[in-house]
């Protein structure tokens, strides 16, 4: 079960979510025809740290064995889903779908989210990939409330989607967030009818997040150890936002990215 947070553990969470936000849409700004995914990193690093917080990815390790990630953000392009790492060498080209997945340290409590950027035009599938994903994330977070099953944000989310014929990566789901980067509960981004039966509480902070396809769910790892990537080469999108849960509902503590991107 996720740690459950005050009132006063929410609204510092609430102050590092709108830091997190204004780094993230300083990303998306930055990510132009051109930029080298390093330059990207470094407006994110020095957006949130000038503001007084410091990224939750960098020098990440889900094990104290593991390599420590590289970057501040993980920065996906086009068939990649998640964790790619910042490099100097990898530059933005017209026509690049790039996932932005971004996490920050806020007075002792962390925040968490993702936005996906259309560099100048893309097809007609990958812009409606992209828009649909977000719709499925605002779809979640209309079940978010006290009392209802972690289950109905999945379901939420993969009965919007199902209708576009999309693949929802299973292998990978959102969670619980705040004193740790990844805390319980995990929370499936479809209808998953063996999904544990946990009961969202007031006060539970969770980060929701679709990653999403144009063809199979199936993701593979490349051979950076970091990067998950779509096996079958596909186009992939992911949004993301950090929420509170309330009585009646939920506080988004991590505002909407103001970048106009999509």
């Amino acid at each position: 079960m996720s740690l459950i947070k005050t009132p006063k553990e929410i609204e510092s969470l609430k102050r590092g979510g709108v830091i997190l936000s204004t780094a993230l849409s300083d990303a998306m700004r930055a990510c132009v025809v051109g930029a080298s995914t390093e330059d990207i990193d470094r407006i994110a690093r020095e957006s949130m740290e000038r503001a007084g917080a410091k990224p939750s990815f960098l020098g990440y390790r889900i094990d104290p064995s593991d390599p420590a990630y590289p970057s501040t953000l993980c920065i996906s392009i086009n068939d990649e889903v998640v964790h790619a790492p910042a490099t100097p060498a990898r530059i933005i080209k017209e026509g690049d779908v790039v996932g932005l997945d971004i996490g920050a340290w806020f007075e002792g409590l962390t925040t968490d989210m993702a936005a996906t950027v259309m560099v100048g035009e893309v097809k007609p599938e990958e812009k409606e990939l992209v828009l649909e994903t977000r719709r499925a994330l605002e779809k979640a977070l209309t079940v978010v409330r006290n009392g209802a099953y972690i289950a109905e944000i999945g379901a939420a989310i993969g009965d919007y989607l199902e209708p576009f014929g999309f693949g929802i990566v299973r292998d990978l789901v959102g969670h619980g967030v705040g004193h740790a980067v990844h805390e319980e509960p995990q929370i499936p981004n479809f209808r998953d009818p063996r999904a544990p039966k946990v009961i969202m509480q007031t006060g539970m902070v969770l980060a929701i997040e679709p990653m999403v396809a144009l063809g199979s769910w199936k993701i593979y790892q490349k051979n950076d150890g970091w990067t998950l990537a779509m096996r079958d080469g596909s186009t992939a999108a992911h949004w993301e936002v950090t929420v509170a849960v309330t009585d009646d509902g939920y506080d988004l503590i991590t505002p909407w990215p103001d970048a106009s991107n999509p």
